[in-house]
């Protein structure tokens, strides 16, 4: 293990712009159920497909009562080592944007600004409206669900609201996913933290950057389908290893 934290803090030193690239790995270890795992959320309760929330208000009322059953989750999480090594990462100048398909904001959280988080799943910690793209605060939208029991309409338009994530049959979000290619196709080396890299087209970041001629750097708990086109993969937690990455640059 001390060689591999060695060999990548050197590959870190020898770059010039790292792309993070983060999955829900990194996320659990704050305390975040996984979904898509064995025994995750998603094989304990079906996904609600975005076109039965869009015409199904029974669905819609489902989803926002499975959201208010998170909130104390999303609310006590906080960003464990490996965002706080993201976002030194990305302090010292070293890491251009970090991709992430989490939507927990833990990457703001941890101090990444706005503008170099790339957030291709969306984001869990407010809503917008799907017509008018009103953002709207969680906080609002619960006490009128615990007041109404409906889901909410928008208050300027009368559109549909919904948190601000891309749910399954969603269309991908065109401006983050040009971001995303921008960032990968000028980075020299793409490190990822977490991620299965079984989801796409998220998971076709790290082999585009690849075909562009970047290293590929890995670091999982499980192997991964991109493994093999790796020039560096560490089978551990996040957090512990990258907390001796930043320690050893």
């Amino acid at each position: 293990m001390t060689g591999q934290i060695a060999k990548l803090a050197g590959l870190i030193r020898h770059s010039r712009r790292v792309v993070v690239f983060t999955g829900a790995g990194i996320s659990t270890e704050s305390g975040i159920p996984d979904f898509r795992s064995p025994g995750g959320i998603w094989t304990k309760m079906m996904p609600i497909e975005f076109s039965e929330y869009l015409v199904d208000r029974g669905a819609r009322r489902e989803s926002w009562r499975r959201r208010f059953e998170m909130e104390e989750t999303w609310n006590a999480i906080r960003p464990n080592d490996g965002h706080q090594a993201v976002a030194e990462l990305v302090a010292r100048g070293i890491a251009s944007h970090v991709i992430t398909q989490n939507i927990d904001a833990l990457h703001q959280a941890s101090g990444v600004p706005d503008d170099r988080v790339i957030e291709l799943h969306g984001n869990t910690t407010y809503a917008k409206c799907l017509d008018c793209g009103t953002r709207t605060e969680i906080a609002a939208i619960r006490a009128r669900f615990e007041a109404e029991g409906e889901p909410p309409d928008c208050d300027l338009c009368g559109g549909i609201i919904k948190t601000a994530t891309i749910s399954f049959g969603q269309p991908m979000p065109q401006d983050e996913m040009a971001r995303a290619q921008v960032a990968t196709e000028a980075c020299d080396m793409m490190l990822v933290l977490g991620s299965s890299l079984g989801v796409y087209p998220a998971a076709g970041f790290p082999l585009l950057a690849c075909r562009c001629g970047a290293r590929l750097v890995i670091v999982n708990r499980e192997p991964t389908p991109q493994d093999r086109f790796a020039d560096l993969v560490i089978h551990d937690e996040i957090g512990p290893t990258m907390r001796l990455v930043i320690a050893a640059l």
